[in-house]
């Protein structure tokens, strides 16, 4: 095995990231969707709109990236006019992240150069583990949908959300990985948000030992048989500076109802900076997010200490054992070029 390089990804000033959910609906039910219909909405973006705010949200003085999400956003029949409309306006890159199931022939309906990464969201090695998480028969859908998107020359990543379901099983994935032909991996977090804050009486998220005993190493054998692994970075080191995004990136997470958000944890709850409306991103008054992202405290994301305190633990002086870091903030692994 090929050895390999480990960095933090530091906050690019001069980059925007956006976040497009084009709908919230989806064909599955998954264990630990983060969709909250009360706060996020019903409705799909039309055609119109997306053009409109794929606009608004371009900024050519800028590398501006487009993640188009859901819901499953392989649901709406203009994605393609989306991702083509992107590109046309210059975005640096366009991706698409899908449950797997890719609605409306989308496989047949876009060219491979015409997106930078098609994104498959996966949470288990087999279909013992995944589908009792996403859906039965969902693990052989989105498989074979893999191999397809792979033969016509798709760039192909695969989101693996870890939880307490399919921690155990993770180590398995670069086997599978390799032998779909994949070559990048994002490990995710599970977080209290959605489905999983709401129903707490089964806590899906894993253990900080746990989680730090397992995932850096499970990313250097991926690494080391060639596939390019991401992993949100969640604990800090004692001489690492915590940076909040918010402050220092620009992120926006825009949903269908017209809320943008410039912080993933806040989606459940009605403090969203902006607003689009009347065809303009309109700064929102009051206690928003944005007014606590220059809080510091000894405990690092201070989003996470007042909405998923459960994460935090002390010592016996009152100190966190663990900082969080900002949620945005990845490590990444590679082999050595």
């Amino acid at each position: 095995m090929a050895p390999t390089t480990a960095k933090t990804m530091a906050f690019k000033p001069n980059e925007r990231n956006i976040f497009f959910h084009i709908l919230t609906a989806c064909n599955l039910s998954c264990e630990h969707c983060y969709i909250n219909v009360e706060q996020h909405g019903k409705e799909t973006v039309s055609r119109e709109t997306m053009k409109e705010w794929l606009s608004l949200f371009m900024d050519p003085q800028k590398e501006s990236n487009v993640i188009f999400l859901g819901g499953e956003p392989t649901l709406h029949p203009d994605l393609p006019f989306g991702i083509r409309t992107a590109r046309e306006l210059g975005y640096h890159s366009i991706t698409v992240d899908s449950n797997g199931f890719l609605f409306h022939d989308f496989l047949e309906r876009i060219r491979p150069d015409e997106i930078d990464y098609l994104s498959f969201s996966l949470d288990g090695p087999t279909a013992e583990v995944n589908d009792p998480i996403r859906g039965k028969g969902v693990y052989a859908t989105c498989t074979e949908n893999i191999r397809r998107a792979v033969e016509k020359g798709f760039h192909v990543s695969l989101i693996y959300t870890v939880s307490r379901l399919n921690i155990e099983s993770l180590q398995l994935m670069p086997e599978l990985l390799t032998r779909l032909g994949i070559k990048r991996f994002f490990i995710q977090v599970i977080g209290l948000r959605g489905k999983s804050a709401v129903d707490s009486t089964d806590n899906l998220q894993v253990a900080p030992d746990e989680w730090l005993s397992i995932i850096p190493d499970v990313a250097v054998n991926a690494a080391a048989m060639g596939i390019h692994v991401t992993y949100p970075k969640v604990f800090l080191a004692e001489n690492e500076e915590f940076q909040c995004a918010g402050n220092v990136a620009e992120n926006y997470f825009i949903f269908p109802n017209g809320r943008v958000y410039l912080c993933p944890l806040c989606e459940d709850f009605p403090i969203n900076t902006f607003t689009i409306k009347d065809h303009k991103l309109i700064e929102n008054p009051g206690l928003v997010e944005e007014k606590f992202f220059s809080l510091n405290i000894q405990e690092g994301c201070v989003m996470n200490k007042l909405l998923q305190p459960g994460n935090l633990a002390y010592d016996e002086e009152g100190n966190p054992t663990h900082r969080i870091s900002c949620c945005l903030l990845k490590q990444e692994i590679q082999a050595n070029s």
